[in-house]
């Protein structure tokens, strides 16, 4: 009997006695009359360049690279595998002739039905169709297509369809570019003529408004100067009837006032007399008057200065206690106005520290729930290529991660440095017997108290009490 155990990327195929067709293990007990041989699950990349032609009988070359391995999840298409193609290496003639066949027909036949335009378009499309058809034929051999990724379209040597296409496209580009230049060009002097035209009519307009304005004020000032300089006329002869008037009134008026004068010097002499004597009288009371009203006035004078001193004073006084308490609730809007554009700045400053805390947080959590799924899928897919063998992943995680090595270096740190110490004690009756050898199993119970009690001392430092005994090499210590 042979124990056999297949590798990560591998599958026992054993046949023979006991079993009727094949069986398919990762590891198992090969009998006797039995034979087990290995297989290599792993996908392998085939080249290929498919010659095709279209609808329209054009050939082409349709370079392509396919990922292809056997369905590891499939146990049936497993043993399709194993018997069809386990035989033959992967990169052999025969499975490559084999893979290119079944690629090659899928892709002639699907091309065949469309036009060079729907192939070279609807390339998705057609490599998806291709993808389907080649893994409908793979299906009878337990195979499975990983990848495909099919590359441009290459003419074939002497059928140059692509090369005239992109000539085309490119004299189609520069007429096109030739075309949108000569269209700008034409744009762009039509509107520099259209510009020109516009100015020349707006300078013309402006130049007739502004000659009309002119002339319009030219007729207006005009118009005022006559109608002073008539107004000027009338005003001077009103003036010169005036006159001639008031000469003629001052003539009869001069004659009356000649004859009235004459007859106020009469009066005037007779009046005088006693004008004299009433002035004289009121001249002593009213010096007496002002006498008065001079004292009067002096006090008067002094009793408003002292009076506006005073409030000029408590003016003084009053103004200054206003701007003393306007400077001091000027200083305490000051202090507010500083504490709450402090307090504001710390809120600000405390609040952009925990935006970027949180924003710090939220993106170490977001890498590691991003390691944490990504290791997830990592230990799915080694436990999906180990067909579900949980003490397989357990120990290719150990070895992957060293920890044998670490449980080893652990386990030397910690009898790093120790020191057993061996003692050999013997009680000299190993060949008595009689009365005294049936003491013997006690005598050895006794004889086994100096070795333990040395060694607990040895080890922690502590004596035993008095009266059990003491060790003859050791001094007892003093409480």
């Amino acid at each position: 009997m042979w124990w056999k155990v297949a590798g990560p990327s591998e599958y026992l195929a054993i046949t023979g006695w006991g079993i009727d067709d094949i069986r398919l293990e990762k590891k198992a007990w090969v009998l006797p009359g039995q034979r087990c041989s290995r297989f290599d699950v792993s996908p392998v990349n085939y080249t290929f360049e498919v010659e095709a032609m279209s609808d329209e009988k054009l050939p082409f070359i349709l370079p392509a690279v396919f990922t292809i391995g056997p369905r590891v999840d499939d146990m049936n298409s497993l043993l399709l595998y194993a018997k069809l193609i386990s035989p033959y290496d992967k990169h052999s003639d025969h499975v490559n002739e084999l893979v290119r066949g079944v690629i090659e027909g899928e892709t002639r036949v699907l091309a065949a039905g469309m036009t060079m335009e729907e192939i070279f378009k609807g390339t998705k499309t057609f490599k998806k169709e291709v993808f389907e058809k080649v893994q409908l034929e793979l299906n009878q051999f337990g195979l499975l297509i990983y990848n495909a990724n099919v590359k441009q379209l290459v003419d074939v040597r002497g059928h140059e369809y692509f090369s005239y296409l992109g000539q085309k496209t490119q004299m189609e580009a520069a007429n096109q570019a030739k075309i949108d230049v000569s269209e700008a060009k034409k744009k762009g002097e039509i509107g520099a003529k259209l510009r020109e035209g516009l100015t020349t009519q707006n300078a013309a307009k402006i130049d007739a408004e502004t000659k009309i304005i002119s002339t319009q004020r030219q007729g207006e000032s005009q118009k005022e100067e006559i109608k002073v300089r008539t107004d000027v006329e009338i005003f001077k002869n009103q003036k010169e009837g005036e006159r001639a008037q008031s000469n003629a009134e001052l003539a009869t008026r001069n004659a009356s006032w000649a004859q009235a004068s004459e007859l106020a010097q009469v009066e005037a002499k007779k009046a005088v007399a006693l004008r004299e004597a009433e002035l004289q009288c009121q001249l002593e009371t009213k010096n007496a008057l002002t006498q008065t009203e001079k004292l009067k006035a002096n006090m008067l004078s002094k009793a408003s200065v002292e009076y506006e001193i005073k409030v000029q004073e408590a003016n003084w006084e009053l103004y200054n206690k206003q701007r003393a308490a306007d400077a001091v609730l000027y200083e305490q809007q000051k202090a507010a106005e500083a504490q709450k554009a402090s307090a504001d700045a710390n809120f600000y400053a405390r609040q952009q520290v925990a935006n970027s805390e949180l924003y710090a947080k939220k993106k170490e959590a977001e890498g590691i729930s991003a390691l944490a799924h990504a290791e997830g899928i990592y230990l799915n897919t080694l436990l999906e290529k180990l067909g579900g063998n949980y003490a397989a992943l357990r120990d290719y995680m150990m070895i992957n991660k060293n920890m044998f090595q670490e449980i080893a270096r652990i386990n030397a740190q910690a009898v790093n440095g120790l020191q057993p110490k061996i003692s050999i004690w013997s009680n000299g009756k190993a060949g008595e017997d009689g009365a005294n050898g049936a003491m013997n199993g006690i005598a050895d119970i006794y004889s086994t108290l100096p070795p333990l009690l040395k060694t607990v001392h040895e080890q922690t430092g502590m004596l035993p009490p008095p009266w059990l005994g003491t060790l003859s090499d050791v001094t007892p210590r003093s409480n």
